[in-house]
């Protein structure tokens, strides 16, 4: 959700994620020149170091080098922005501010810690954060989505050991962000145009052309961290049904359900099946052998994650065990990839076994970890 109109009398905050060091740039300098009571603070990450760069209209202000004190760079560029956007904020120069995160960087964890500090009583009580928006570029949208490349391999990586593709640190930013903000030189298609529709959050916004973002629009919005929260569950996951509203839009949205929970065997040698391709899919599943417990799914640029989130009943409360996986895509892999699921799930004798199936082999145990009874 994405509303206007509160909290007018203290200092905006927005958060910039991208992709592309390039189009964060620019989309900065637009801003800063639209406005010139907008402050910009730009965090950029090396293996030893945090960088973080302070400008406004007349330039660069702050240039400075933050040694990194713990392997966590979420946390430190945290620890970093809170007292420098606090500090900035009080100083009665900017009427904005501008947090541009590392490159790759979702825009959830840092609008999460903000929006806490922003409290009664928090570091930044005199600021509240108005709008998190990601830049993405329609020329290289479906390579960088579909494509298999890793951030290692684009130099993209925020840490030595960040495994993500570039397809899953981008449809990340996507479906985080309030505000999704098209650029490039072609023009977008209807294809391009669904896609990226289909991928962002209910409630959110698009606006098409960096010269569409404005500072004031930033401004006048108030992100709602909830409704943030909510869109980034893996149960989240928003479900457009039917075509697109062009005839030439390709894009679809599938989503895959069942009460019934994965067969540990099944899935495995079904799992090629249901993650290769040009997709982007996302959920919770459960498997008969770890009956209340919660794992991700979590697949974009030729790479699917699985993980253990939890018990179930923590993880999704209010909701009874279940596996539901959304699929958005555009080549038509649709019927594939509802029989692949539906050979990977229990039948309803097979679950009847209960807790037999704690005596079995575990397969899943190297993607899961070691099963406990």
């Amino acid at each position: 959700m994405y509303r206007t109109g509160k909290n007018r009398g203290t200092i905006p905050v927005s958060v910039l994620a991208s992709s592309d060091p390039v189009l964060r740039d620019s989309a900065l300098f637009g801003l800063l020149m639209d406005a010139p009571g907008v402050v910009a603070v730009r965090h950029d990450i090396s293996t030893d170091h945090l960088r973080r760069v302070v400008l406004d209209a007349t330039g660069v202000i702050e240039d400075v080098i933050v040694p990194l004190e713990h392997a966590c760079l979420s946390c430190a560029v945290r620890e970093d922005a809170v007292p420098t956007i606090a500090r900035l904020a009080r100083d009665g120069r900017w009427t904005q501010v501008l947090l541009a995160l590392p490159v790759s960087a979702e825009p959830l964890p840092a609008a999460r810690a903000l929006a806490v500090e922003a409290e009664p009583g928090g570091a930044l009580d005199h600021t509240r954060v108005a709008t998190s928006f990601t830049i993405v570029d329609v020329d290289t949208l479906h390579q960088d989505l579909f494509g298999d490349d890793t951030l290692v391999e684009r130099g993209l990586e925020l840490t030595a050991d960040d495994e993500r593709s570039v397809g899953e640190a981008l449809a990340a930013q996507i479906e985080q962000a309030d505000l999704v903000v098209v650029c490039g030189s072609e023009q977008l298609s209807a294809t391009t145009s669904g896609l990226l529709d289909r991928l962002r959050g209910a409630g959110t916004r698009r606006v098409d052309g960096l010269h569409a973002l404005s500072a004031a629009d930033l401004a006048a919005a108030t992100h709602s961290p909830a409704h943030a929260e909510r869109r980034a569950h893996p149960l989240g996951a928003r479900v457009v049904k039917g075509p697109g509203s062009s005839p030439d839009d390709r894009s679809w949205t599938l989503e895959l359900r069942s009460s019934l929970p994965f067969h540990p065997e099944r899935l495995l040698d079904h799992i090629e099946e249901l993650s290769t391709g040009g997709l982007r899919a996302r959920g919770v599943f459960h498997v008969a052998d770890r009956p209340g417990l919660a794992c991700l799914w979590d697949g974009a640029g030729g790479q699917l994650a699985v993980a253990d989130l939890g018990p179930w009943s923590e993880v999704c409360a209010g909701t009874k065990p279940h596996t539901r996986i959304v699929v958005v895509g555009v080549a038509d892999d649709r019927q594939r990839l509802r029989e692949a699921f539906h050979a990977a799930l229990c039948t309803p004798e097979e679950v009847a076994a209960g807790v037999e199936w704690l005596w079995r082999e575990d397969h899943l145990a190297p993607w899961l970890g070691a099963r406990t009874v």
